[in-house]
């Protein structure tokens, strides 16, 4: 180039490129890159702190308010719900109403950062939130319509409150108050409207978008929950209303009402919860009760003609009977299948009175009711008390019952009539339901009232009160809320074990079940088994009526049904003393059989089977166990491939979920 003279330099007087020179240059270029991509990294780090602390004041430091608020209010809905499981009706008004004073709160504090509906991922809890603070909103609102409905009636119902029945006597402040009650029972549309404002809000809620996967399993169980209870209870009170909007009448306003009482002995099991023993005709006018018909059942029995040849179960199973009586005839499990078969016999009776339904109950209900009512009360000569008694170890009501009502196993046929002793007892049972009544109508509304309300309610959902109506309306509700002892449809797996007790003995006090139910998949098909394991502990009664001699134990004479899904095909079965028979009832697969248990002795019975093909292994199969009428507290299992994987206290119809993986 001009300027510049080429310089010639030869391979030998080249002098040798220094090591420093060579690195020198491309070091200088990856120093200046290095740099280059630190500012890069320097400007994301900047960018991110700058979100990070705009997020803080703009997102999370009012999502912390909201959240803070939003458990003030959880905190005060719980304080209202405590108020309403103590029956304090006034206190229960007062916390529901700070509760809608924090949820406002909350509420606003949501709205003012409304803005998060336009951030992209964020903008799903967002709403998520809205939806559910609206949810609670209609919920309170319908909580606040029952309140307000139920809050005339506080004294009346033994609840905690000043209610708007307060003068007059017991008798008359329940005739009041049914008198009132068509005034208040159309808010049942209210709260069903409110109810479905709040289904309609949780609808919007996806569990989703709270994988379980990211920590986030609480919330996604907790939002699944509270879907299904929503769900049920919208379903409920759409089911219930027609029983609610008709309560008035069945309590008879502004015609009185006829209703069949039969009492059922849980101690001599029958398929839909004890032998029937004696029978009441209450009738109820505005509210108050009054019995017009009380007896034993054999003397109602006495009085029908022509009576059929027994089905096949009692001439196989139940000594010296040969023919259908109108006491044996609740032969199906379900409740109201039995009643129509009772009915039809109940017709032709000379002693029949014309009801507007039947109404069942066994003994448990007079042992709790007589423990609330100071465990002391008087009917024919006699105190009750539900304290054990000694010589049956069982309680002393129940014992003098039996007494009372039962006739020993060993009765000499020939030198005696059955019939005719047992037409003879006192109807007791009628008594003492009359006394009952009396001391509680005689109290104040607060001290018992309250307790034998809820009582009821517990009994009736452990079906150890069963009804069955003749108005249309009310028998769905009464079906709403499981209280008319039907087999139900179901989809999934299912169990209903039903016995009968045809020994003569009350044999039930002292057998005790235990059940256990095990899961195998085994390629295509889910095969289960299901084992009854029976222990009779105590030695055998005295039943030799020469020696007036109570039959309460003997050998338990067990005819059983096991209902199962349909389609359900049977494997093996072990420790039936007949070979076990296979057919469809009530939209089940039913195994039948027999067996017996002898005092102080134990039986165990096992069967397999394989559930239908649609019921296929997902991770969680559902399964409902209906419990039998007049059982109490047993025992079962479910194991998965042998191992254990729940346990519980069978005491009402039960609904869980068994995973198989």
């Amino acid at each position: 180039m001009e300027g510049f003279e080429k310089i010639e330099l030869s391979s030998k007087s080249a002098p040798k490129e220094s090591p420093s020179f060579k690195i020198n240059t491309p070091k200088k270029e990856k120093r200046w890159g290095f740099l280059k991509g630190r500012k890069n990294l320097t400007i994301i780090v900047v960018v991110l702190i700058v979100f990070i602390l705009s997020s803080a004041f703009v997102i999370v430091l009012p999502a912390q308010k909201v959240y803070k608020s939003a458990k003030v209010t959880q905190a005060q809905a719980i304080r209202a719900l405590d108020a309403l499981k103590k029956q304090n009706i006034d206190l229960s008004s007062s916390e529901l109403a700070k509760t809608k004073e924090d949820l406002t709160v909350t509420q606003k504090d949501l709205d003012s950062i409304g803005y998060l509906r336009f951030i992209p991922l964020v903008n799903i809890y967002y709403n998520d939130a809205q939806h559910l603070v609206k949810a609670g909103s209609s919920g309170l609102f319908a909580a606040e319509v029952f309140l307000s409905s139920l809050k005339p009636y506080a004294d009346v119902l033994g609840l905690k409150g000043q209610g708007s029945f307060v003068g007059g006597t017991a008798e008359q402040r329940i005739e009041t108050a049914v008198k009132t009650m068509d005034k208040v029972t159309p808010h049942i549309d209210d709260i069903a409207k409110y109810l479905e404002d709040a289904k309609t809000e949780i609808d919007e809620v996806d569990p989703n978008h709270y994988p379980v996967f990211l920590g986030f399993g609480k919330i996604h169980r907790s939002l699944a929950s509270l879907k299904t209870a929503t769900d049920r209870g919208v379903t409920f009170i759409e089911e219930a209303k027609p029983l609610i909007k008709v309560l008035p009448s069945l309590l008879g306003e502004p015609e009185e009402k006829k209703y069949l009482i039969l009492f059922q002995n849980d101690k001599e099991l029958r398929p839909t919860g004890g032998f029937i023993t004696a029978y009441s005709v209450f009738r109820l006018d505005k509210g108050v009760i009054h019995v017009d018909k009380s007896d034993n059942i054999y003397n109602l029995d006495n009085t029908i003609p022509n009576k059929p040849k027994a089905p096949a179960p009692i001439l196989k199973y139940l000594p010296r009977v040969s023919v259908f009586n109108l006491r044996d005839t609740n032969l199906s499990p379900d409740f109201i299948e039995s009643m129509k078969t009772f009915n039809s016999f109940y017709d032709k009776a000379r002693g029949k009175m014309a009801v507007d339904g039947i109404i069942a109950l066994n003994t448990n209900v007079l042992v709790s009711t007589i423990k609330i009512l100071d465990d002391n009360v008087s009917a024919a000569g006699m105190t009750f008390t539900s304290k054990i008694d000694q010589r049956c170890d069982c309680p002393q009501v129940i014992y003098e019952l039996e007494r009372s009502i039962s006739t020993p196993l060993s009765l000499d046929l020939r030198v005696s009539d059955l019939e005719a002793i047992q037409a003879g007892r006192k109807a007791i049972i009628g008594d003492l339901l009359y006394a009952i009544m009396t001391k509680a109508l005689k109290s104040s509304p607060k001290k018992y009232w309250g307790p034998l309300f809820q009582d009821l309610v517990t009994k009736i959902n452990e079906k150890h009160v069963l009804f069955y109506l003749y108005d249309q309306g009310a028998q769905q509700g009464l079906h709403a809320v499981n209280a008319d002892g039907k087999i139900r449809s179901f989809e999934g797996d299912y169990l209903h074990i039903n016995e009968s007790n045809f020994s003569g003995a009350k044999v039930n006090l002292y057998v005790r079940k235990a059940v256990t139910q095990n899961y195998e998949v085994k390629g295509n098909d889910i095969v289960k088994t299901v084992v009854l394991e029976y222990k009779n502990p105590r030695p055998a009664s005295d039943c030799n009526l020469e020696r007036g001699g109570l039959c309460l134990n003997a050998i338990y004479r067990n005819w059983f049904r096991i209902y199962v899904p349909r389609g359900s095909k049977l494997i093996d079965s072990r420790g039936s003393e007949v070979k076990i028979t296979a057919y469809e009832e009530l939209g089940k697969t039913v195994y039948e059989g027999f067996l017996t248990v002898k005092p102080q002795g134990a039986t165990t019975f096992t069967i397999s089977y394989k559930l239908p093909q649609d019921l296929k292994k997902n991770s969680a199969l559902t399964l409902l166990i209906q419990k039998q009428p007049g059982i109490s507290d047993e025992e079962y299992s479910i194991k998965i491939n042998g191992r254990k994987n729940n346990s519980f206290i069978l005491k009402s119809d039960q609904e869980t979920k068994v995973d198989l993986k």
